[in-house]
């Protein structure tokens, strides 16, 4: 079978989809070539990691199953940089390689126009772009269908699943197919990963943050919380729109809060989170009313999750309004949309809380306080474990630990901890693996217990006992 000709996929004009004409528009600021894709070649692909791994063998299995047909399947990562590719049918596979849609390329809209994983990536939403809503006319042979993959725990963008065939065929089945490999994608990843519950879905859901004064007031912590904090206040003071960025959970909506009530006294500060594609619409609607009032401020948070087109809409609407300034979150300030980072003044960054450690026991007895409505204590040898510990989820996961803690009793001791904080691997653990470290750890944080007693308790050798307890580094404090 040949490709079809370029000259019959139709006109050259930007297609009538409000999403892909927004998409032509962003490729010609940003200079994406019109006649022939030269796409950025990264030499080489992560082949380690689990998004590659599980992908890898959901996208075989599916090859397998549409042998004979003339489909190629292939994962990218976020970036758009093609990780690997399935296909068959030898005509497809050169005229993919003469178009340079092979593993080691970048294909996101900056390098290659408007294009179906180029579009996925930019709007986090399935997209499906037919020859001649290509941006490229190099491209316009094909039809592409592709689907955001993103992290079942913590949400981040991991890449995409993309299926493309010839531009004159049925592509009734290639966004079904396709959406189904990119689910399979991410419920591999949640059963070969820690065993973890998979984040729930983004409602774009709206609500106040709210920090009463007295007992409840924000805890005493770092220095580094603290400069942060007097460096936003300054620029609100001003006027000015601010930013802040950091790891996931390491608490920029806190800091921006603190900030805006020291700045704005009594105001009401709504948080809001990013949506899904689908409910991009109902969530840009929020913002104007929102906007306009003279005593609430707004957080916009994850912004670098927001679909491409809903950045620009809100950024539209900011620079449109008479009052207030902008306040927004992100995990790095390069992630944060153009047409956003444009209206941002100033952009901090929070450390993580492996770099705060003073200021984990403080947070810790201020969540314990809030979540229980009572002072609970704790031992020495817990608030050691809970120091030690590097908390790669921060002050989020330390929060879930202090909550489970506290529920379980007013003088927390080390064997009221969460297992994972007694524990340091350096790598993701199986769901078989963290359930036979959470019984080791259990019966070790008993008091009194000792190696040999808890191999005799879990029914294993004293020596296998010790080989566990290193594999898993647990450390249990005295």
């Amino acid at each position: 079978m040949s490709s079809p000709q370029q000259g019959d996929v139709g006109a050259s004009g930007p297609p009538a989809s409000p999403r892909l004409s927004a998409s032509w528009r962003r490729s010609e600021v940003y200079g994406a070539p019109h006649d022939a894709v030269s796409p950025a070649f990264t030499g080489s692909v992560d082949n380690e990691s689990l998004f590659f791994d599980c992908g890898r063998q959901v996208l075989g299995g599916l090859h397998e199953s549409l042998a004979g047909e003339p489909v190629s399947i292939m994962l990218t990562n976020a970036d758009g940089v093609v990780l690997v590719r399935f296909c068959a049918e030898r005509a497809l596979v050169a005229a993919l390689d003469d178009t340079y849609l092979a593993p080691g390329f970048a294909f996101s809209e900056r390098e290659a126009g408007t294009n179906g994983l180029g579009l996925a990536l930019a709007d986090r939403a399935p997209s499906l772009v037919r020859g001649a809503e290509h941006y490229c006319t190099s491209l316009r042979s094909y039809t592409c269908a592709a689907v955001p993959v993103t992290d079942p725990v913590n949400g981040r963008l991991l890449g995409s699943v993309n299926l493309t065939t010839w531009s004159d065929k049925s592509d009734a089945l290639l966004l079904p197919l396709t959406q189904a490999a990119a689910g399979h994608t991410a419920a591999l990843m949640l059963a070969r990963g820690r065993g973890a519950e998979p984040r729930p879905a983004p409602r774009g859901e709206v609500f106040r943050v709210y920090t009463p004064p007295g007992e409840d007031a924000a805890p005493n912590l770092s220095e580094a919380w603290v400069a942060a904090a007097r460096e936003l206040e300054a620029a609100l003071a001003a006027g000015a729109s601010v930013g802040v960025v950091g790891e996931a959970g390491v608490g920029k909506a806190a800091l921006l809060t603190e900030a805006l009530r020291r700045v704005r006294g009594q105001h009401r500060i709504l948080h809001v989170r990013p949506p899904d594609a689908r409910g991009a619409d109902a969530w840009l609607a929020l913002w104007t009313p929102e906007l306009g009032k003279p005593d609430t401020s707004v957080i916009a948070g994850r912004v670098d999750a927001l679909p491409s087109w809903a950045a620009d809409e809100l950024a539209m609407i900011v620079a449109q309004r008479e009052r207030g300034s902008l306040a927004v979150t992100a995990l790095d300030a390069g992630a944060v949309p153009a047409a956003l980072s444009r209206l941002v003044d100033l952009v901090v960054e929070l450390a993580p809380l492996r770099h705060r450690r003073q200021d984990v026991l403080p947070l810790t007895i201020h969540f314990a306080r809030r979540m229980t409505g009572r002072a609970v204590h704790f031992t020495p040898a817990a608030a050691q474990a809970l120091n030690s510990y590097d908390w790669p989820g921060n002050a989020e996961q330390l929060r879930r630990v202090v909550r489970d803690a506290a529920n379980r009793a007013s003088v927390v001791d080390v064997r009221h901890l969460a297992p994972e904080v007694l524990c340091s691997t350096g790598r993701v653990l199986s769901r078989i693996e963290t359930v036979e470290r959470d019984e080791i750890v259990r019966c070790l944080a008993e008091p009194g217990m000792t190696v040999t007693r808890a191999a005799e308790r879990l029914g294993i050798s004293r020596a296998t006992a010790y080989r566990r307890v290193a594999h898993y580094g647990i450390r249990i404090p005295d």
